[in-house]
C-alpha cells in the first residue's frame, strides 16, 4: 500500500482537520510517514486567510511537485482558487475543499487507480465533524485543540472564512466531552477549546448559546488540568458566560477576545460589534478576578484615518491588555471590503502596526514585572537545548503567548502542573524557579 506524508499550513483549526485527515488514512489501512520524501502521496492542508499564509501554502506545494510526489491539495486554498489553482500548477493531482476532508481515502483510491486528476469541492461548503474519526494527533503534548464547531455566522469585511467553510455548525456537547475524556486518558492535561467564533458554540443545534453548559461539563472531568477558550466574540461575552469561566476551578482565567479596533465608525466599516469595548473590557476584569486578557487588532483597514487610529492607539495604552497581537489589513479577493476605498498606504500601515506593537512592549513588560516574586501554577512543556525547563502559566496559550524558562536541576515531568517562583522577566517571557 502507498506511503502517505501530510504537511499542515495554518491554525489550530486546520491542525484539528489534519489530524482527522490523518486519522481516516490510519482508519483504512494507509501507511503514514511524517517523512514527505519516503511518501507516494503528499497532502497539503493548506491556509487561504490571508496573502502570506497562502505563499506559504503554495511554497509547500511547489517543493513537493519538484520533488516529484503526487501533491493533494486540501482545505481553504484548494477551496477558495480551485480550478485557478490547478492551472497555475498543473502538476497537481488532486484538490478537495475545505469542508470535503472526509473524502480524502476514496480521493486517493482512485489515484492509486491512475486517474489523472481528481477534484472534489463542495461549492456550498457545509463542515460537518466526523464524530467516527479518531484524530492522529501530530502534537500530542501537554495540551490540546478540541475543535468545538466550525464554520461562522458573521459576516466580518476582512474575513474569508464564512466563503470557505459555511455557517456555523457546532458539534453535540457530549460527543466533545467524550473526545476530552479520551484525551485525558491519553496523558493531555489542557484542553483549548477552538472555533472560529467559540462564544457562539451550540446556538444552531441548541437555539441558545451554551459554551457555559459545556464548561461545566468538561469542568467535572477527572484528571483534566486546565480548560482554555479561545476565539470569543463581542457581543457573547455574557455575565452568565464570565460567571462560569469566574466559577469553575478548571477553567483558565484568560479570555482571548479579537476586538479588531476601537473605534465606532471603523467597527461599523468592518461589519463588526459597534459599541463602547471599555465598558465590556472593565466587566469582565470584574467578574473574573486576576483576568488575563488577549486580544488582537487589524490596522490599516480601507478608510482608517489617522483620527481613528489615535483612537485605538489611546485605547490600547488605557486599556492594558496581557496579551495583544496586530495585524496589517490584507485585502483579500471575495471579501466585502477587496473592493472597498480609499486603501491605505502599505508605509502608513506598517507605521501604525509598529507604533502599536512597542507601545505593548511596554505594557506587556510592565504586567511581567507584577508577576516578580509571586508563585504561579505553570503546566510543563519540554526542555530546552541548554537546560532550561519551558512551562507556561495559565496566562498564555500555546504558540501565541509567552513562556516560563526554569532553571532547575529536577527532573520535571511534561504535563505536570508545578508551583513556579517568578524571580525576573523580559517583555514576553518570565523566569522561574522551583
Amino acid at each position: 500500500m502507498k506511503k502517505i506524508a501530510l504537511i499542515s499550513h495554518g491554525c489550530a483549526k486546520n491542525l484539528v482537520d489534519s489530524e482527522l485527515i490523518l486519522g481516516l488514512l490510519s482508519k483504512n489501512g494507509y501507511s503514514v510517514t511524517l517523512d514527505e520524501t519516503d511518501a507516494d502521496f503528499v497532502i497539503i492542508n493548506t491556509c487561504s486567510f490571508i496573502h502570506d499564509a497562502e505563499k506559504e501554502s503554495v511554497d509547500s506545494i511547489l517543493e513537493m511537485i519538484n520533488e516529484g510526489k503526487k501533491v493533494i491539495i486540501a482545505g481553504c486554498l484548494a477551496q477558495k482558487h480551485g480550478e485557478e489553482l490547478k492551472k497555475a500548477i498543473p502538476e497537481i493531482s488532486a484538490m478537495v475543499g475545505a469542508t470535503d476532508f472526509s473524502k480524502i481515502v476514496e480521493v486517493i483510491k482512485r489515484l492509486e487507480q491512475g486517474e489523472e486528476y481528481i477534484s472534489d469541492i463542495n461549492e456550498q461548503p457545509e463542515y460537518i465533524y466526523p464524530e467516527n474519526i479518531e484524530r492522529q494527533q501530530i502534537t500530542m503534548g501537554s495540551s490540546s485543540y478540541i475543535k468545538i464547531a466550525d464554520g461562522c455566522n458573521y459576516r466580518c469585511g476582512y474575513c474569508i472564512i464564512p466563503y470557505l467553510r459555511g455557517d456555523y455548525r457546532s458539534r453535540k456537547m457530549e460527543d466533545i466531552v467524550s473526545e476530552a475524556k479520551a484525551l485525558v486518558k491519553k496523558g493531555v492535561t489542557e484542553i483549548i477549546l477552538i472555533a472560529q467564533d467559540t462564544t457562539g458554540y451550540g446556538v444552531d443545534i441548541y437555539k441558545k448559546p451554551m459554551l457555559s453548559e459545556l464548561l461545566k461539563e468538561l469542568n467535572k472531568i477527572e484528571n483534566l488540568g486546565w480548560i482554555r477558550i479561545m476565539y470569543a466574540y463581542p457581543i457573547q461575552m455574557t455575565d452568565e458566560l464570565l460567571d462560569t469561566i469566574a466559577q469553575c476551578e478548571k477553567v483558565v482565567k484568560y479570555v482571548d477576545i479579537p476586538l479588531q479596533h476601537s473605534h465606532p465608525e471603523m467597527l461599523k466599516r468592518m461589519n463588526r460589534p459597534s459599541f463602547d469595548y471599555r465598558e465590556m473590557i472593565k466587566n469582565i476584569r470584574k467578574r473574573v478576578p486576576n483576568v488575563a486578557i488577549r486580544t488582537a487588532f487589524i490596522v490599516g483597514y480601507p478608510g482608517e484615518t489617522e483620527e481613528e487610529f489615535e483612537h485605538l492607539y489611546n485605547f490600547v495604552k488605557d486599556m492594558k491588555f496581557n496579551k495583544m497581537g496586530v495585524f496589517e489589513y490584507s485585502r483579500e479577493k471575495g471579501t466585502p471590503s477587496y473592493s472597498m476605498k480609499p486603501l491605505v498606504p502599505k508605509k502608513v500601515m506598517h507605521e501604525r502596526y509598529k507604533k502599536l506593537m512597542e507601545l505593548q512592549q511596554g505594557i506587556s513588560k510592565k504586567v511581567n514585572e507584577s508577576y516578580i516574586g509571586k508563585t504561579l501554577p505553570c503546566i510543563i512543556e519540554n526542555y530546552t537545548d541548554d537546560g532550561y525547563v519551558v512551562a507556561r502559566t495559565q496566562n498564555d496559550a500555546p504558540e501565541v503567548d509567552g513562556v516560563v524558562y526554569i532553571k532547575t536541576d529536577e527532573q520535571l515531568v511534561p504535563g505536570d502542573i508545578e508551583n513556579i517562583k517568578i524571580v525576573s522577566c523580559d517583555e514576553y517571557d518570565l523566569i522561574g524557579e522551583l
